[in-house]
């Protein structure tokens, strides 16, 4: 069996950075990806756009040319799919890793098509792939959406929204313009701060005007086939009817994948143990690039301040070699 320099699990912007990087400088490496590539980027919203401009999204000095000043799902699609095929990436697609084993100073890496043997192994799995559940009674019933695509399907529906990120604000916004009847469920006291910045004032106009309908303070405890069920700030029950749940509670790394590689995680975020200079963990030669480095703390990492962590651990293996 080829024993490989180094073999990257996910095929995200940044694990195709890594392998940008290795092979620049020669490295032996394969990406293994359980999807298509940049599979979180395909799974969001039709028609989402990102906070970033396009230069701060680019790869491998590759220009990110958008027509928009905020690029959409597709444009990413495009640029990163074009970089994977124009460079000639060895990635291995729809292939699930499995286990991640240390056996003296290899890895033996199990998937769920073959296994491998790679000196170093990186991990840049990010984070979209484990809702954040609300664990409440009803929560896997089918009209219950932790992904959102699109607000056709919703279109004069009774539509409840849980959260208020950027998912559930985009969720509420499209539905309702779709003629859906929203009504956004909401933990905290006011619209997260972390929405953007031309997205929120509209949201606000909408709740402000009764066009969407928004409880704050507030929390959804039951889910039941055709009503839901929610307490105000005022600790007061309501029961109200609907037909969809649109769960946007977030997203969480795979915690369980992460320890069982022998990965520490520490603290309430349950952040993963790494040296931020290289990138290594805890385990010798295994490295976290993006967002997964943040455990729950999910807006930490992004493309654009993750993209260094490929020159830094490939900076690290040539040392070692």
């Amino acid at each position: 069996m080829e024993v490989l320099d180094i073999l990257i699990v996910g095929a995200g912007p940044i694990g195709l950075n890594c392998a940008l990087e290795a092979k620049k400088n020669n490295l032996t490496y394969v990406i293994v990806e359980k999807g298509t590539i940049v599979n979180s980027l395909y799974n969001y919203p039709l028609y989402m756009r990102f906070f970033s401009t396009a230069e701060k999204l680019e790869i491998d000095n590759t220009p990110f040319i958008s027509t928009a000043p905020k690029p959409g799902r597709q444009d990413a699609l495009e640029y990163y799919q074009g970089i994977a095929r124009q460079k000639d990436l060895n990635i291995h697609l729809y292939e699930k890793v499995l286990k991640i084993s240390k056996n003296n100073d290899l890895f033996d890496i199990e998937t769920t098509k073959s296994t491998y043997q790679a000196r170093n192994v990186i991990i840049s799995t990010g984070f979209y792939d484990i809702p954040n559940t609300m664990n409440i009674p009803g929560e896997h019933l089918p009209k219950v959406k932790h992904y959102y695509t699109e607000p056709y399907p919703y279109a004069r529906q009774k539509i409840v929204v849980v959260g208020s990120s950027n998912s559930a604000v985009d969720a509420a916004l499209e539905t309702y313009r779709k003629g859906a009847q929203v009504t956004m469920i909401i933990r905290h006291s006011e619209i997260s701060k972390n929405v953007k910045y031309w997205v929120k004032p509209d949201i606000e106009n909408r709740i402000a005007e009764r066009s969407i309908t928004a409880h704050f303070n507030s929390e959804l405890i039951e889910i039941k086939e055709h009503t839901v069920v929610f307490r105000d700030e005022h600790h007061q029950i309501h029961e109200i009817e609907n037909d969809f749940v649109l769960a946007m509670t977030g997203y969480l790394p795979d915690f369980d994948f992460l320890r069982n590689s022998g990965i520490d995680l520490q603290g309430d975020c349950l952040n993963p143990v790494y040296n931020s200079e290289t990138m290594e963990t805890n385990v010798k030669n295994l490295y976290l690039a993006g967002v997964v480095c943040g455990g729950k703390d999910t807006h930490l990492w992004f493309i654009e301040n993750s993209r260094m962590h490929a020159d830094l651990i490939v900076k690290n293996i040539l040392l070692q070699q």
